[in-house]
């Protein structure tokens, strides 16, 4: 690892965390976990075995995140296969091959194309809108909450769209490690980056720290324009925009260094 570099902290929830911390060590960077969203499987658990049992019935099924997938798949009967007439979309890599690896063949899953400017449901749309949605049942597979655009989007095209949760999103209780972590980069921000995924990261963060903090010198990676537009609307000094990929946040990191 470069010595010089600031230390990366990256704010997944934690099973996605460790995997990024991992692989963004393999690219000589200083990565560190500290979760800044719980998962919970709190949630309705019926609706989630119905969903299971009507799989077929869907043309397609669009899972939000990783958290998604697991979540969803963690319900999975004994036995179920896949449907060969149900498509699995998601919004990013990390999705997509957590449903390569639950079972979902590769030619039934949908994303945002290689080279696309952004992983989100605008660029999925992009794949999906040449198909023929009249008709045709849509399940999202989400947590609490979550933006509506694509479900609208295939509604106007003549899909009954309905959606069930998987999992619940929470503030986190940060261990002794984690609090340290904390309190060390809110005190020395030069010395840290934020790898930032989500905006509900920001606005845990904000939460997790003590009041009054100046968040000038703050500095993040963020995935998308969105976040970028929260961390700098809540007062981050630098910002940088990364596509969610490993080599990508590893250079915007550097950037910063």
């Amino acid at each position: 690892m470069n010595p010089g570099l600031p230390r990366l902290l990256v704010t997944r929830p934690a099973a996605q965390a460790e995997e990024w911390v991992a692989g963004l060590q393999a690219q000589g960077l200083d990565a560190v976990a500290l979760p800044l969203i719980a998962i919970s499987a709190d949630v309705d658990h019926v609706a989630l075995r119905r969903a299971w049992q009507d799989l077929a019935l869907y043309r397609m099924l669009v899972f939000v995140s990783p958290n998604a997938v697991q979540q969803f798949f963690s319900h999975r009967p004994e036995g179920q296969v896949w449907p060969a007439s149900t498509l699995a979309a998601t919004v990013g890599p990390g999705s997509s091959r957590a449903l390569r690896q639950a079972g979902v063949p590769a030619e039934l899953v949908r994303e945002p194309a290689a080279d696309a400017q952004s992983f989100d449901s605008e660029s999925l749309w992009q794949e999906l809108a040449p198909l023929d949605w009249q008709g045709a049942r849509v399940l999202l597979v989400r947590g609490d909450g979550g933006r509506e655009w694509l479900g609208e989007r295939l509604r106007e095209r003549g899909a009954a769209v309905d959606a069930v949760q998987s999992y619940s999103r929470a503030l986190p209780v940060l261990d002794a490690q984690q609090q340290l972590l904390l309190d060390e980069a809110l005190a020395a921000p030069q010395a840290h980056v934020w790898l930032l995924s989500s905006a509900e990261a920001i606005a845990n963060l904000v939460a997790l720290a003590a009041p009054g903090i100046d968040w000038s010198g703050a500095r993040a990676v963020v995935t998308h324009e969105r976040i970028a537009e929260r961390a700098l609307a809540q007062g981050f000094g630098r910002v940088v925009l990364a596509l969610p990929k490993l080599h990508t946040v590893a250079a915007a990191a550097r950037s910063l260094g």
